[in-house]
């Protein structure tokens, strides 16, 4: 969008004024003003697996009305989040000296996989896998929208793998989501939302982070772990689903380990919210 400036005073003739706000209605930019950039955050829609960042604007802040009353007409939009450029904190010690930071390096993933099939239709251990994905940790400074914000010390997005495949896993430490500025019942709410996921803490280069809600009762689980999972349950013979499955991540989830302006060294587990996955990985990465 084009901002234009108006300049006052007698030294302008009114042959320029209609000169400029010709050029405005032709959509020029000769009248001065500058472009808004728009700032956002893989890994995945919401509803799909996310290990490529999915898309809340980064990568799938308001007050939290809503959400208080969601409703199966409702459609939330999350704007996909990315390398945010933001000041660095000349103290090292400041969470905000971090923000803009992208990690890049390799996460070594391990899955358990659980079914229901056995013949008293107990949990059993169904298959283990084991992957070494590409990963990237993105930092930010914590969302906002409406008058709230995120409650970290930094906004957090990562993503190993690709989203389609097994394996891929997507973190996202909140999103702004976009959904109807009505309820069912006509009642008005802010049509932008703050989706918090995470509750992050990091002092003295340690991370210690916990999975508190998925959002899974707004529809907008963004941490996922992507797995096949069978056509028909119990038969495994009749083919997968292509492309997997996104499983949303349970409540109590962790994301720990030493994290600082050049290195991060950290350690995730937890299992979904259908208890069908168990994961762990340990991911190694090098600020770029």
């Amino acid at each position: 969008m084009t901002r234009v400036r108006e300049v006052s005073g007698t030294t302008r003739s009114r042959a320029a004024a209609a000169l400029c706000a010709g050029l405005l209605v032709a959509a020029l930019t000769g009248c001065g003003g500058g472009e808004e950039k728009s700032a956002g955050a893989s890994t995945a829609p919401a509803g799909t697996t996310g290990s490529a960042p999915p898309p809340v604007t980064s990568s799938p802040v308001d007050t939290p009305s809503a959400v208080d009353t969601p409703t199966t007409e409702d459609t939330v939009q999350v704007s996909s989040p990315g390398p945010e450029e933001e000041p660095v904190a000349e103290d090292a010690s400041d969470a905000s000296a971090l923000w803009g930071t992208r990690y890049s390096g390799t996460a070594e993933v391990s899955v358990d996989v659980y079914d229901f099939c056995a013949s008293d239709g107990s949990r059993r251990l169904a298959d283990s896998q084991s992957y070494s994905l590409d990963a990237t940790l993105d930092l930010g400074r914590p969302r906002s929208a409406g008058d709230e914000t995120e409650d970290n010390p930094f906004s957090l997005l990562f993503a190993a793998g690709d989203p389609a495949k097994s394996g891929a896993v997507s973190f996202w430490s909140s999103a702004v989501g976009t959904a109807s500025s009505e309820d069912l019942a006509g009642n008005s709410r802010d049509p932008q939302t703050l989706l918090t996921y995470w509750d992050v803490d990091w002092a003295d280069g340690e991370l210690d982070a916990r999975l508190t809600d998925p959002h899974t009762a707004q529809a907008v689980a963004l941490n996922l772990l992507n797995w096949a999972s069978p056509v028909v349950a119990c038969r495994a013979d009749l083919g997968l689903l292509p492309g997997g499955s996104p499983h949303p991540l349970a409540v109590d989830t962790t994301f720990s380990g030493q994290l600082d302006s050049s290195t991060a060294s950290l350690t995730a587990e937890g299992d979904s919210t259908d208890s069908l996955i168990e994961f762990r990985f340990e991911f190694d990465g090098t600020a770029s």
